[in-house]
C-alpha cells in the first residue's frame, strides 16, 4: 500500500507570505498583525508590524485558523452569519476561534489547502487585500519549484 504524502507550508514558505503581505501592508499605509498556520491550523509564523494593534494579534491568528480549518476565505461568510443567516452563531464553534471577518485566506497548492495567511488591523478588505498578497506569494513559488 502506498501512501500519499500531504503537502505541507515550510518555515520558509510561511516567511515568503510574511514578507509579501507585510511589502503590501506598507503600500497600503496599514500596519498589520499577519499569521501563518499550517493545513492543521497550528501557528507556523507571526509578524506584529509596528504600530498593529494589540487588540488584533489574536483575531490575525483565529482568521488563519479559520481560512486552513474551513479551507476557505473568511470573507465568505458575510450575510450567512447574521440573525436568521444558515450560520448563525458558527463563531461560537471551536471555542469562540472561528472568524467571518475577511482577512484570512488559505495557502492552496494543487488544490490541496497547505496552510492559511491571517491578517487584521485594518478594515476588512485591506485585511484580506494584505493576506491575498501573502497567500500569493507562496503559491508562486509552489508552482515554480513544481515546474522545476
Amino acid at each position: 500500500m502506498s501512501t500519499k504524502q500531504q503537502p505541507v507550508i515550510t518555515n520558509q514558505g510561511a516567511r515568503t507570505a510574511i514578507e509579501a503581505a507585510e511589502a503590501r501592508a506598507r503600500e497600503i499605509g496599514v500596519p498589520m498583525n499577519i499569521a501563518i498556520v499550517d493545513a492543521a491550523c497550528h501557528l507556523v509564523a507571526f509578524s506584529r508590524m509596528d504600530g498593529a494593534k494589540i487588540t488584533s494579534i489574536n483575531i490575525a491568528i483565529d482568521k488563519a485558523f479559520t481560512a486552513a480549518g474551513h479551507r476557505a476565505p473568511t470573507s465568505i461568510y458575510k450575510e450567512n452569519v447574521w440573525p436568521g443567516g444558515p450560520a448563525f452563531g458558527i463563531w461560537n464553534s471551536n471555542g469562540g476561534r472561528f472568524l467571518t471577518i475577511a482577512g484570512g485566506v488559505p495557502i492552496m497548492q494543487d488544490g490541496i489547502v497547505v496552510g492559511a495567511v491571517g491578517c487584521s488591523t485594518g478594515t476588512p478588505s485591506q485585511d484580506e487585500d494584505v493576506a491575498k498578497k501573502g497567500a500569493e506569494a507562496v503559491e508562486k513559488t509552489l508552482k515554480v519549484k513544481a515546474n522545476l
